[in-house]
């Protein structure tokens, strides 16, 4: 047997491993992320390396290869677990060694170490005031000013000086005289900039209590090893942040770290305060609207223990603790917890993983749990806890439902309903905030013509071309652009429009039917800059605002008190998408709108407008029914074979020669058919073209297998990899591997 050994984890190195031989004396002992000492160079010094894989084979003259010369007997740095790790990742999710190590560990770019300046006199104010004399004669405005300043504080930040109108070459000047000197001290950078916030007091109630303690007693009957998956289901509103609070002081105790995940960068803001207020400089947070620098600085503070807690999307589950004790998924029935890039991996698997490995708990949160966990909490996999009323004595919302066929009926051409309209201007009367939301991006759905039909399509992608701004038509999968024609193409007919409702055509419609409404927007358009999350939020959260229109990520995890109606427009858009999973989406979207209402002392009204009032996701998220919902899906999922009844997996092949993808498609489809025919619960759908079967002139096609085993799936994945390794075709086609996929390619 021989093991892969990287001597050094670093951007350079990533990708360079050398092969040793496994003595026979550590075969059982040696395993992908283990430390080792290996004789390296010609002199044969040892050196530490770590295993990324075991191997049958060499892939080197095996009458040169050395022997592995020692296991390192110390305790396991946090290199070796991140490295299982990516082990982990490739094995499970289909990617090669080097895209998992670049996936779990912070590579350090050559950049600039942070780091403050200061400037110093250096000598008495008797022997400045000589050169105070000096640069009078001189005219040396500059460097009397300084020098005067320099006088009066002895030392001076650079940042100050530089507001002083000083420039570098004045203070370079004051240094060759032999009056001042520069000092540098390295710092870390912080992106948390709060200040003065109240303290974050929190007090459970009876249920909250209930299951807090129910974990924590779990946590600590189980000292040595795996702690346990907890799964907590409540209601919108139900307090589960505080119920997260109260396990992290346990954890902190005990002199843990904790991991907080969060779905995306939208629920930063008022997560990080409440976090931050409680537990102060504990707290970092990791998230892609840092800088590089930002975000090495943040693991290497965990790593160094400077942070006990790290907040973040899914890249948080990487984070360098070396004695974790805890990992949090908040709304982990979110999609973006899937990466959509190679490796495809689940950060709640990843999580689970690492949790094994290095004896912590995972607690996963929801109020519209994914069908995945659910099911495996109900089957006895996770444990299950369940909050049924809100925090505070809060009420749920009232929930109505307006079916917009009779609204049109009725010839009202307008995107608000006549309950939806009644309840804007009551509210806005009575000076309550209002969310408006809908699953959708930019201006429009698509553009056609309406005389012949035909629809502006991009040349390079099989998509329509989305208006923006109207004016442009832009491809938001290869960027392609044109101006918006005044002309079909085809036709020449002058009947040329936008279909579909967007976030810019829901603002437009709020500002010309209330005028007197404050409004803001946000989406991924508005907030695109830095900050522009917590700006908008903040600006809503501090009244600055009546109205607050945007996409899913106004409607995930957000608290606003003074929020008392919540309006649903378009609340189907995502109900008949070609994906399995189109109805769980549309429930949780919907559930979790309504629950942004009556979150404070006043109750709160919820208008559900939609073309399809009768379909069951939408009666049971109007009902605030998980379970009623949870039956019903769940029945459609064993019926149609669906995770996580089954598993499944598909493989995306794509290429630019659109005859060599049909070859190998049927190729890989021909040889996992004739190697699994014993496998009769195996099903294969495909090779068949992909959702878009171009995307920038690169042609797709996808295979779909299911079976109840996922380690079956891994076998015909690590099948697919082998056969295909060295062929020649595989220079003009990639593949990519998803399993359970969250959408279809």
């Amino acid at each position: 047997m021989y093991a892969k050994v990287i001597v050094d984890i670093s951007h350079e190195k990533l990708d360079k491993g050398f092969d040793y031989r496994i003595p026979e004396h550590m075969k059982d002992k040696i395993y992908p992320g283990v430390q080792v000492m290996i004789p390296f160079g010609r002199g044969n010094r040892l050196i530490q390396g770590y295993v990324l894989e075991i191997k049958e084979t060499a892939g080197y003259d095996e009458g040169k290869i050395k022997d592995i010369a020692e296991i390192v007997a110390k305790s396991i740095p946090i290199e070796s677990r991140l490295i299982s790790l990516a082990w982990f990742i490739k094995e499970n999710y289909g990617s090669t060694m080097n895209q998992a190590l670049k996936t779990v560990i912070p590579i350090k770019e050559a950049k600039k170490e942070a780091v403050k300046r200061r400037v110093k006199l250096i000598v008495s104010n008797e022997i400045a005031s000589e050169y105070v004399k000096k640069y009078e004669k001189k005219h040396a405005t500059a460097r009397l000013r300084l020098l005067n300043a320099l006088m009066e504080n002895r030392e001076m930040s650079w940042e100050l000086i530089v507001k002083l109108g000083v420039s570098g070459t004045v203070v370079n000047g004051l240094v060759s005289e032999g009056l001042a000197q520069v000092e540098e001290e390295a710092y870390y950078r912080n992106p948390i900039r709060y200040t003065d916030l109240k303290p974050y007091d929190i007090v459970l109630n009876k249920e909250q209590k209930n299951v807090s303690d129910g974990i924590k007693s779990y946590i600590d009957n189980k000292k040595d090893g795996f702690k346990g998956v907890h799964l907590i289901h409540g209601i919108t509103g139900c307090g589960k942040t505080e119920i997260y609070m109260d396990i992290i002081d346990k954890v902190l105790a005990d002199d843990k770290e904790v991991i907080v995940m969060i779905p995306e960068i939208a629920l930063t803001y008022q997560t990080v305060m409440r976090f931050y207020r409680k537990f102060g400089e504990k707290v970092s947070i990791i998230n892609s609207k840092l800088s590089a620098g930002e975000r090495f600085d943040q693991f290497e503070r965990a790593k160094k223990g400077q942070v006990k807690i790290m907040i973040g999307p899914r890249s948080a589950v990487f984070t360098p603790f070396r004695n974790l004790g805890l990992i949090i998924i908040d709304e982990e029935h979110e999609s973006s917890y899937k990466s959509e890039n190679v490796p495809r991996y689940h950060a709640r698997e990843a999580a689970i993983f690492r949790a094994k490995n290095e004896g912590a708990a995972v607690v996963l949160g929801s109020a519209t749990p994914s069908i995945d966990s659910y099911y495996k909490a109900l089957s006895g996999e996770y444990e299950l806890y369940t909050l049924k009323t809100r925090a505070k004595a809060a009420k749920p919302a009232t929930v109505y439902i307006t079916d917009m066929r009779d609204e049109l009926a009725k010839g009202n051409r307008t995107m608000f309903g006549e309950k939806l309209h009644e309840l804007i201007q009551d509210r806005l009367s009575k000076k309550q905030q209002i969310m408006l939301f809908i699953n959708r991006r930019g201006y429009a759905g698509f553009v056609s013509c309406r005389s012949c039909g035909v629809a502006m399509k991009c040349p390079h992608c099989d998509v329509g071309l989305t208006l923006h701004g109207g004016s442009r038509l832009i491809c938001h999968y290869c960027g392609y652009e044109i101006p918006m024609p005044k002309k079909c193409p085809k036709c020449e007919s002058t009947y040329i429009a936008s279909f579909g409702t967007g976030t810019q055509k829901v603002e437009e419609a709020v500002k010309k039917m209330y005028p007197m409404a404050r409004t803001l927007r946000m989406d991924a358009d508005t907030t695109s800059k830095k900050d522009g999350y917590e700006q908008i939020l903040s600006q809503f959260s501090n009244g600055e605002a009546d109205v607050l229109i945007g996409t899913q990520m106004i409607v995930k995890g957000h608290d606003f008190p003074n929020v008392t109606l919540v309006g649903i427009i378009a609340a189907d858009l995502s109900l008949y998408a070609s994906d399995y999973r189109s109805q769980e989406k549309t429930f949780q979207l919907l559930t979790q709108a309504a629950g942004r209402a009556g979150r404070g002392n006043m109750e709160g009204e919820v208008v559900i407008q939609t073309y399809s009032p009768d379909n069951s996701s939408i009666i049971a998220a109007s009902n605030q029914d998980y379970t009623e919902f949870y039956n019903q899906e769940i029945l459609y999922r064993n019926i149609s074979e669906y995770p996580p009844v089954v598993s499944m997996m598909a493989i995306l092949i794509t290429s630019r020669d659109e005859q060599m993808l049909a070859k190998m498609a049927d190729y890989i489809k021909q040889v996992t058919d004739k190697e699994f025919a014993c496998e009769r619960k195996l099903r294969t759908i495909g090779p068949a073209d992909a959702n878009i079967s171009k995307i920038n002139d690169v042609y797709r096609k996808v295979i779909y297998y299911k079976h109840p085993q996922y380690e079956k799936l891994v076998e015909i994945k690590n099948t697919v990899e082998n056969m295909l390794d060295g062929l020649d075709e595989m220079k003009k086609i990639s593949i990519q591997f998803d399993f359970n996929p969250m959408s279809g390619f």
